[in-house]
């Protein structure tokens, strides 16, 4: 459940106990499996309820005969392990965030630190993640992730270049950095930041063709990763810098050390070093003192901005945060989904034109899958699971990881058509 950290997460305990002899399934709605983990997210209200319903399925299959064992792991049993013990007494046993040891001796597999390196690739074999860090040290105050995920703490260089090599000899093309704050690389290892050398290194490994960067913070972004993107032919154009609101009044309350003068200067400088950068960003909606006259500033900025990807999630009290503890949660719920809906209609807007002007234009594209009469794919512009997505007429036929050069004949608000040429 929840992000593409613990999809990592649960592909190194598969990898461990596919070593130890067991045959490992990943999302089976099969029945009659040993043993059964859920890996669960804990973030905002919407992800733990979800967490908490595959929890209550899987109690009904154990209850029915379908599976023997029941394991819950992840941030949701790191937060709450007390309580879920409590409520859910049918779970054989909670694991934390950090238990991948437990995990493997709960099933009598010895646990291999170096197997780390060697994950079972859940995603299509031609790209996965690759997570950097563990933790965060922003303190946001709508954020309870560093409550359950401590400091944050940087991998060595050495071994990220291990992994993004064993990877490569899987049949990764595209590797996507993860990590809950990709700014703070390095800094506890090095002493400074080294995200561009850890980006240039990777990018020398043979069959790794895309080097993507999810989730850096506009407050103390690091700059040298710039010239990378603009001169490094792997690193995609491509930069998701979740901002969450743009008023002061707003970004004061949340805590994010930042102001709209700096993220304009920000993304004025990133848009003039890395010319064709997209940018793909987050805004939080409905925080606690938020007004009609927020909402409207930061619509005129998503209007004069134009983000080739923009998302939008509500605002959700959370137990352990600054904000849970101190501000008042006043909205309504129809009130906060109102001005979300409102920001995404704009959004839509954007995104349709900016697509209707891609018509004619010629890209890379990675095969991603086929569906009926298309294939579909991504430009180095679109994130797998995310972004759009590029469906394609080809009368030759594709396998899946193909890099193609495609004409674009048509688009939609999200999604652009295309042929192969």
């Amino acid at each position: 459940m929840g992000c593409s950290k613990n999809l990592v997460d649960s592909e190194v305990l598969l990898s461990q106990l596919e070593r130890g002899k067991f045959e490992v399934v990943h999302d089976s709605d099969e029945p009659g499996f040993d043993a059964v983990f859920i890996n669960t997210c804990g973030f905002i209200h919407d992800a733990k309820q979800e967490s908490v319903e595959m929890i209550l399925d899987y109690v009904e299959a154990k209850k029915r005969g379908d599976i023997e064992k029941l394991y819950v792991m992840g941030c949701l049993s790191e937060r709450y392990a007390g309580e879920l013990k409590d409520e859910l007494p049918e779970v054989d046993r909670f694991f934390g965030k950090f238990d991948l040891k437990a995990m493997v001796d709960e099933l009598k597999v010895t646990y291999d630190p170096e197997y780390i390196y060697y994950r079972k690739i859940t995603t299509p074999s031609h790209y996965a993640y690759l997570k950097i860090s563990e933790g965060c040290n922003r303190h946001c105050a709508f954020c309870a992730i560093p409550k359950m995920t401590g400091e944050h703490k940087s991998r060595t260089i050495e071994s990220l270049v291990k992994e993004s090599r064993y990877l490569a000899k899987k049949g990764v093309k595209e590797i996507l950095l993860i990590a809950q704050d990709l700014s703070y690389y390095g800094i506890d290892l090095y002493g400074e930041n080294r995200l561009a050398e850890l980006i240039n290194q990777i990018s020398e490994i043979d069959g790794i063709e895309w080097i993507r960067l999810h989730y850096l913070y506009p407050t103390k972004f690091p700059m040298e990763i710039l010239p990378v993107m603009r001169e490094n032919k792997k690193v995609c154009k491509y930069l998701d810098l979740p901002l969450q609101h743009i008023t002061n009044q707003v970004l004061k309350q949340m805590k994010r050390n930042v102001t709209r003068e700096a993220t304009e200067a920000l993304l004025k400088t990133i848009k003039e070093q890395v010319p064709g950068v997209v940018l793909r960003t987050t805004m939080l909606i409905g925080f606690p003192g938020e007004t009609e006259t927020d909402v409207a500033e930061l619509k005129q900025f998503i209007e004069e901005n134009k983000f080739e990807r923009l998302g939008v999630f509500t605002y959700s009290h959370e137990e352990g945060t600054l904000a849970g503890e101190r501000y008042d949660d006043s909205l309504s719920d129809a009130v906060k989904q109102r001005r979300a809906d409102e920001i995404m209609e704009i959004q839509q807007s954007v995104s349709s034109l900016l697509n209707q002007q891609k018509i004619g234009q010629i890209y890379k594209v990675i095969i991603d899958k086929k569906e009926g009469d298309y294939y579909v794919g991504r430009t180095e512009f679109d994130s797998p699971e995310v972004d759009g997505e590029v469906l394609i007429i080809s009368e030759k036929k594709l396998k899946q990881g193909d890099f193609v050069t495609v004409k674009i004949t048509g688009a939609e608000d999200y999604d652009l058509f295309g042929k192969v040429v």
